[in-house]
């Protein structure tokens, strides 16, 4: 990544930050290692093992959408460090778990601290990042997401041959990395825009001088000028095209399927007739391809903007879901291609829209009701994963087709994504929040 040498700081802070994000992608799909086991040991219906695993997912619901308030009222670092700690307690709480209710009660606190994170730690990296390279810097929470995801599928796969109590450890290791984020957290700043937002004009502008910002002056004048418009209502008609655009980005993020893919792989690979090592095994290249395309779309995402990523992965993940559709309704004649075609959508859905959201969600608002947008956006994004996580169990335990139904589903939501996005979708690379919320309003 080539930047100037004074945005050094702004780097490190930003990655800190992005910790987050590691523990946000380990805490969703290291319970793909354990669902099956889970659903053995407390004996559980379809229906109450798409809730077990969703349950994690209600959480983060109900975490984005409370995220705003301690956000804009505390401060973006206290709320990370609250969160970090909510991850340490929710990774041992399930570990130790020996009734199915307490393990419940442990997976929603971890889909709270996800919620929050998921709002919290893209806000505050967006504004702390100068403009030039704030796709890459707010695109390495992304980048930390897909590491996480690969590193508790690769957890699992170490961790799947250590007897019964296997799927305590795969979920306890998470301990290890939360404790890491909360220590860390303790070494950034707050960020300069929600301290001009709150009267601390001087500490904002020693931290924008710490950042790399050119022009520092100018910056925090264009700060305490969007500030000054103060509205505080976020449902309001001038901000009708952001709220659209984040609700419906978020949309179609999960109506691509990737989090039934992430929550159920092993039971993906076993549908298709691989056996349980095998099963557990091909979801680390899933998560390779994942961190590859990921680094990147981040190595381009300030170059070619967010659009272009956004329409080239849906031409690719259209093709990619239609193929795997088709392989289930195949059955066995074609069940040896469903890894390269998972890993195909996998690669597309890295390149653009597991790229793209958690950057244009937290640059599209404006800095007085960005954390409120922001929310938003990462709310829809998650009541949309909960109900596809919920449904999936259901949908391919209930008919022998209903892998086929699935992914033919998903794949059809791709084609209506992509005339969104061509039709509709603006785009911000290279300017200032400042300017894109100007550009907005003369729309």
């Amino acid at each position: 990544m080539l930047v100037q040498k004074n945005h050094n700081f702004a780097i490190r802070c930003s990655l800190i930050a992005a910790l987050g994000g590691f523990l946000f992608g380990f805490e969703t799909a290291v319970i793909s290692g354990a669902e099956k086991t889970i659903q053995q040991l407390w004996v559980l219906s379809s229906f109450w093992q798409g809730f077990t695993v969703s349950a994690s997912l209600i959480g983060t619901v109900l975490g984005a959408l409370v995220a705003s308030i301690p956000a804009q009222k505390y401060g973006r670092k206290k709320v990370l460090l609250v969160i970090a700690l909510c991850y340490v307690a929710s990774a041992l709480g399930c570990a130790t778990s020996q009734a199915w209710l307490l393990f419940i009660l442990f997976r929603f606190l971890g889909g709270i601290a996800v919620g929050i994170s998921s709002v919290v730690g893209p806000i505050y990296i967006s504004e702390i990042a100068p403009a030039k390279i704030r796709g890459r810097l707010a695109g390495s929470f992304q980048f930390m997401i897909v590491l996480g995801i690969f590193i508790a599928y690769l957890s699992n796969f170490l961790f799947v041959g250590s007897g019964d109590d296997s799927w305590r450890w795969m979920l306890g290791i998470m301990v290890v990395p939360a404790l890491l984020f909360f220590l860390l957290l303790n070494f950034v700043p707050e960020s300069p825009r929600w301290l001009a937002l709150n009267g601390q004009k001087q500490k904002a502008l020693d931290i924008f001088k710490k950042l790399g910002e050119n022009d520092v002056a100018n910056q925090l004048s264009q700060t305490a000028s969007n500030n000054n418009q103060k509205p505080e209502v976020l449902f309001q008609r001038k901000f009708l095209r952001p709220i659209l655009y984040a609700m419906l980005l978020a949309m179609f993020n999960q109506l691509s399927g990737i989090n039934a893919i992430l929550y159920y792989a092993p039971r993906i690979f076993e549908m298709a007739g691989f056996d349980k090592q095998k099963a557990f095994i091909q979801p680390i290249f899933i998560g390779g391809a994942n961190l590859l395309f990921t680094c990147l779309a981040m190595l381009v995402i300030d170059k070619f903007g967010r659009k272009k990523l956004l329409l080239t992965g849906s031409a690719g993940m259209i093709i990619f879901l239609a193929l795997v559709a088709h392989a289930f309704k195949n059955g066995a004649a074609e069940s040896g291609y469903i890894l390269s075609y998972l890993i195909g959508f996998i690669a597309f859905f890295a390149f653009s829209q597991g790229a793209v959201i958690w950057v244009f969600i937290s640059e599209i608002f404006p800095n007085a009701v960005r954390s409120k947008g922001s929310s938003l956006g990462s709310s829809t994004h998650w009541i949309m994963a909960a109900i596809i996580s919920w449904l999936f169990p259901i949908i391919v335990e209930s008919s022998a087709m209903g892998g086929y139904y699935s992914f033919i589903f998903y794949s059809v939501m791709m084609v209506i994504a992509f005339f969104f996005i061509w039709k509709f979708m603006p785009e911000t690379k290279g300017k200032t929040l400042e300017e894109i919320q100007l550009e907005l309003e003369r729309k």
